[in-house]
């Protein structure tokens, strides 16, 4: 009988998600492999230390302003999905398909590439001092770390937030670790370095976007929770604190983490080295040379665990949508993990270590990445317009949205002049997705829906027979909300607006205990 009981059971993702393991898969999908690789991209792109120090530091208040809008986007909108849920409840199934098309094909395996290429570089960097690993030793151990993440997500969603929680200590000991030598060295006197800071005749303006892909890619992570909202504890408290303390403490572990490397190395130091941190403890703390690349490797490995099971619930809200094919909104019956949905990465992310370059992956997932998250919060500016009478848990004013979504959609605009052959191919993924779908998508969309409204038509007919009144009402009540939700979407108001009134005839005379009308169907399908 137990056994029969469980077979029962309803499977769907579990609320498994505490607000510890929401600060840990904050913190651990922030601190990565950016702050150990972006220092060079932001400097590059800056042009001096003092300009480096003011974008890491915009990045973190920009981070910030974007948690606290995606923060009541997942008060106002309770399912998982992340920048996928929000484009498709705020701005409609057009925008959300094409981020859909863009995150499958360019953001999520050029980024999971970007995190595996740097753990493989620093889990071999003390096995081949001083001179470079070999890169094809690179890209192999890369994908054996990521395969690892992958088959730990297919297993368990306990064992793999347990993992997030115990990197996430990990990773704030790296840190640690590069920041007390660095602040120990500034209290001595070393500011050499930081001579000249603002040198304006290195600062190229045109630049600056790429400053900020780099290290807004330091801090990409801040809106992890989004994708797993489902299977959060108490979402409306535990999302905004979580992201409120994770975004401040990464705030501030990036500044002294940043000051720290220029204590010791100086700027043509940081341009030319492959690995910011080995270089860093070879001049400050040569006696963790073998230490600390280990810790910067299992903090990329955190950051892979944080993206591959929030990934995994983006496909899986697709599919459930209507949007992505429907193996992937299958649930592993025992283990209650998204299993197609996970393995589905497999072999784009290969594809992409074995060919790709970190820097050039950065700049081409990012065009897509930052398009879709401003469009995202721009949604929520427009569903705050439409919905005056919502009431959201949390709320932020109206300027910080704004703001963010300003600065999103220019630094995207001024890419293309930046980079615009990385730009380029990232544009032409996300245009890719236009005739998709219309070809299919939306034609599948269409025909869904004609059907739905045939089979409400025809349910008429049946929901009383052998039915309490009550269960009537509630089916129809059901069919009446699911009209609602998905009337703009669809464009078919006018068959919307005769079904529910019928529906809610129907519903009255049920409520009335009268007798019910021998129903006439609306149109004629098998």
């Amino acid at each position: 009988m137990g056994k029969d009981k469980k077979g029962d059971e309803a499977v769907f993702l579990r609320k498994k998600i505490t607000l510890l393991r929401a600060f840990s898969l904050l913190i651990g999908s922030m601190v990565g492999s950016g702050i150990f690789i972006s220092p060079t991209g932001v400097l590059k792109n800056s042009g001096s230390v003092g300009f480096s120090l003011l974008v890491w530091f915009a990045c973190g208040l920009l981070s910030m302003f974007g948690a606290l809008s995606y923060a009541e986007l997942g008060t106002r909108i309770t399912k998982s999905g992340g920048h996928y849920i929000y484009i498709l409840e705020t701005l409609g199934p057009l925008p959300s398909f094409l981020f859909l098309w863009a995150e499958f094909f360019a953001i999520r395996p050029a980024n999971s590439a970007v995190v595996s290429l740097a753990f493989g570089r620093y889990l071999l960097e003390p096995f081949f001092a001083p001179c470079a690993a070999p890169v094809p030793a690179v890209k192999l151990v890369s994908l054996l770390g990521y395969y690892m993440v992958l088959s730990l997500n297919s297993w368990s969603v306990t064992w793999s937030a347990r993992l997030q929680t115990a990197l996430s200590v990990v990773k704030l000991l790296a840190l640690a670790l590069i920041i007390v030598p660095g602040m120990m060295l500034l209290a001595q006197g070393h500011t050499e370095n930081f001579q000249d800071a603002f040198d304006r005749q290195s600062l190229v303006l045109h630049k600056l976007p790429l400053a900020f892909y780099a290290g807004m890619f330091a801090y990409s992570g801040w809106f992890q929770t989004s994708f797993v909202r489902e299977e959060l504890v108490r979402p409306e408290r535990n999302i905004p604190l979580a992201v409120i303390v994770s975004v401040i403490t990464v705030i501030v572990g990036y500044t002294l983490t940043n000051v720290s490397y220029y204590t010791v190395l100086g700027r043509q130091d940081v341009l030319a080295s492959p690995a910011v941190a080995v270089s860093f403890v070879q001049r400050a703390f040569k006696s963790l040379i073998s230490v600390v690349p280990v810790l910067v490797a299992l903090s990329c490995f955190g950051t892979m665990n944080g993206g591959i099971l929030t990934f995994s619930r983006t496909l899986f809200v697709a599919s459930r949508e209507g949007q992505w094919p429907p193996l992937f909104s299958m649930i592993h019956i025992r283990r209650h993990t998204p299993l197609p949905s996970v393995m589905l990465m497999f072999p784009l992310v290969t594809a992409m270590v074995c060919v790709g370059d970190i820097y050039h992956l950065l700049n081409f997932f990012s065009f897509s990445r930052w398009l879709f998250i401003g469009l995202a919060t721009l949604g929520l500016i427009i569903h705050r317009h439409r919905h005056p009478e919502l009431h959201s848990p949390f709320k932020v004013p109206l300027f910080v949205p704004v703001s963010f979504t300003i600065i999103c959609l220019f630094t995207v605009a001024m890419s293309f002049y930046s980079d615009p052959v990385s730009i380029g191919f990232g544009c032409m993924v996300v245009l890719s997705g236009f005739p998709v779908y219309y070809l299919i998508i939306h034609r599948q969309m269409s025909s869904r829906c004609r059907s739905l409204f045939c089979k409400f038509s025809y349910t008429q007919t049946t929901v009383t027979a052998g039915s309490s009144p009550t269960r009537n009402q509630d089916l129809l009540r059901k069919l009446i909300e699911h009209l609602q939700k998905r009337k703009a979407a669809y464009s078919i108001s006018d068959t919307f607006d005769s079904t529910k009134n019928r529906l809610c005839s129907y519903l009255f005379l049920i409520a009335e205990n009268e007798d019910e009308p021998e129903p006439k169907p609306f149109c004629k399908c098998s």
